[in-house]
């Protein structure tokens, strides 16, 4: 079994992806969606856990050996982040969605050194925007930024565009084209329900409508 396979049904077992095309989500940017998915919830397993901290740290070593630090995009990398740094012995910081409005006014926690080549850790893309905003706060601080690596991505073209046009490279675990798999052979979803949740992932915008 590959490791995306793997991945995926992780997160089936430990429910921290949730399935429902026929009585779908409305997410805040107020798409409908026939998933819901929030990783944090494998923290609460430790052998799941172990085997994506695992995962992660052995994809930075091959994609990204020169890293020097760890950073997580908060709040959901945070946790991840911190143990994959654990992992390979690394720095870890954290960067906010924007800086502090009292004390330091801090957006990085923790030290980084302008010297650093960071890798920035994401449970979950979707769009893209908020990780890469956290990548364009380091950047302005003056650190380098290698890439960002993900345990899952929707797999969304706009956000290959907005990696690609902010020239980070992005390597994710797994994926949902790979979920979806997983969960058919899982008897997760019917067949009957593949067609839709696959418009989603084409039209996310437009799916439900």
């Amino acid at each position: 079994m590959s490791v995306a396979h793997k991945i995926a049904e992780i997160l089936l077992d430990a429910k921290a992806v949730k399935l429902s095309p026929d009585a779908p989500f409305t997410w805040s940017s107020g798409w409908k969606s026939p998933i819901y998915c929030d990783n944090r919830v494998v923290l609460s397993y430790p052998e799941k856990r172990k085997f994506i901290k695992e995962a992660l740290a052995e994809l930075i070593k091959n994609k990204f050996p020169q890293a020097t630090a760890i950073a997580g995009v908060a709040t959901a990398g945070i946790p991840q982040g911190a143990l994959v740094a654990d992992e390979l012995n690394l720095s870890f910081a954290y960067v906010r969605p924007k800086p502090k409005d009292h004390g330091m006014g801090n957006q990085i926690e923790g030290r980084l050194e302008t010297t650093d080549k960071v890798v920035i850790i994401e449970d979950l893309i979707s769009t893209g925007g908020s990780s890469l905003k956290a990548a364009e706060a380091l950047q302005k601080a003056g650190i380098e930024v290698l890439g960002m690596v993900s345990i899952f991505t929707y797999g969304f073209e706009l956000a290959e565009e907005n990696f690609k046009n902010a020239n980070i490279p992005l390597v994710c675990l797994s994926n949902y084209n790979t979920l979806i798999e997983v969960a058919q052979t899982k008897n997760v979803v019917s067949a009957s329900q593949i067609d839709s949740l696959n418009a989603w992932r084409v039209s996310p915008s437009n799916w439900g409508v």
